[in-house]
């Protein structure tokens, strides 16, 4: 029993478990509601065109609004992975770097991406101007990505102190996986054709592979916290 006018340790711990449920519920949320975007939205190219290009259009609302939202959750469970990391490696950096990821999101969001290669229909096929808010939509992507790809390789460096070698792989792995990903569509993402469709479909498994990682660690440190 927990001593009079002290909290369990159960309840000590239930704010922090509550706020990383916000990073176990924005992946699955982001690609619950992207994929359906992708299936229902009229003239998008998962082939072509990158899910950014869902912020505009008369349903852009709904990308951009799921941006501010996953952003918001993952900036959530940043403050929760402050609390359950509290020593040893990733504890400073891993919440400040996936806190990065969430301001990535939530600039993306804020700011529009163009609308580029046909989509929305009516837009040229051959366009891929870039506005002022276009420019910021993709620094604010860029930004978060390399927040993400670098909590991969601190979270690594954790599980490999720990001696866990399952998990140290995985962030490698995703952490590897992303940054390539990433590469490929700054240098690629414009070139059409074969290549260009690879490019677009490897990032959007690549952005897929992030989300899980995500959740995935949070669920972990989720269970260890209630051990």
């Amino acid at each position: 029993m927990a001593a009079a006018g002290r909290p369990s340790a159960s309840s000590a711990t239930s704010p922090t478990r509550a706020l990383l449920a916000g990073g176990i519920a924005a992946g699955p949320l982001y690609v619950g509601v992207g994929a359906l975007e992708m299936l229902t939205r009229p003239g998008f190219d998962p082939l072509r065109h990158d899910l950014s290009l869902m912020a505009n259009g008369d349903l852009g609302w709904i990308h951009s609004g799921l941006l501010l939202l996953t952003g918001l959750l993952v900036l959530a469970s940043a403050v929760g992975l402050r609390s359950a990391v509290r020593r040893g490696p990733a504890s400073v950096w891993g919440p400040r770097l996936v806190a990065l990821y969430g301001l990535g999101l939530i600039g993306a969001g804020l700011f529009a991406a163009d609308p580029a290669y046909g989509f929305p229909p009516g837009t040229p096929a051959a366009a891929h101007d870039v506005s002022w808010h276009g420019l910021l939509h993709l620094v604010s992507g860029a930004v978060g990505f390399v927040g993400l790809i670098a909590a991969c390789f601190v979270f690594a460096r954790r599980f490999s102190q720990r001696r866990l070698s399952a998990w140290t792989a995985v962030c490698r792995l995703t952490g590897v996986v992303y940054a390539v990903a990433f590469i490929g569509i700054a240098a690629g993402s414009q070139q059409g054709g074969t290549i260009g469709a690879f490019v677009i479909v490897a990032f959007t498994a690549a952005v897929v592979l992030g989300w899980a990682w995500l959740s995935a660690i949070e669920v972990y440190l989720s269970q260890e916290l209630a051990a």
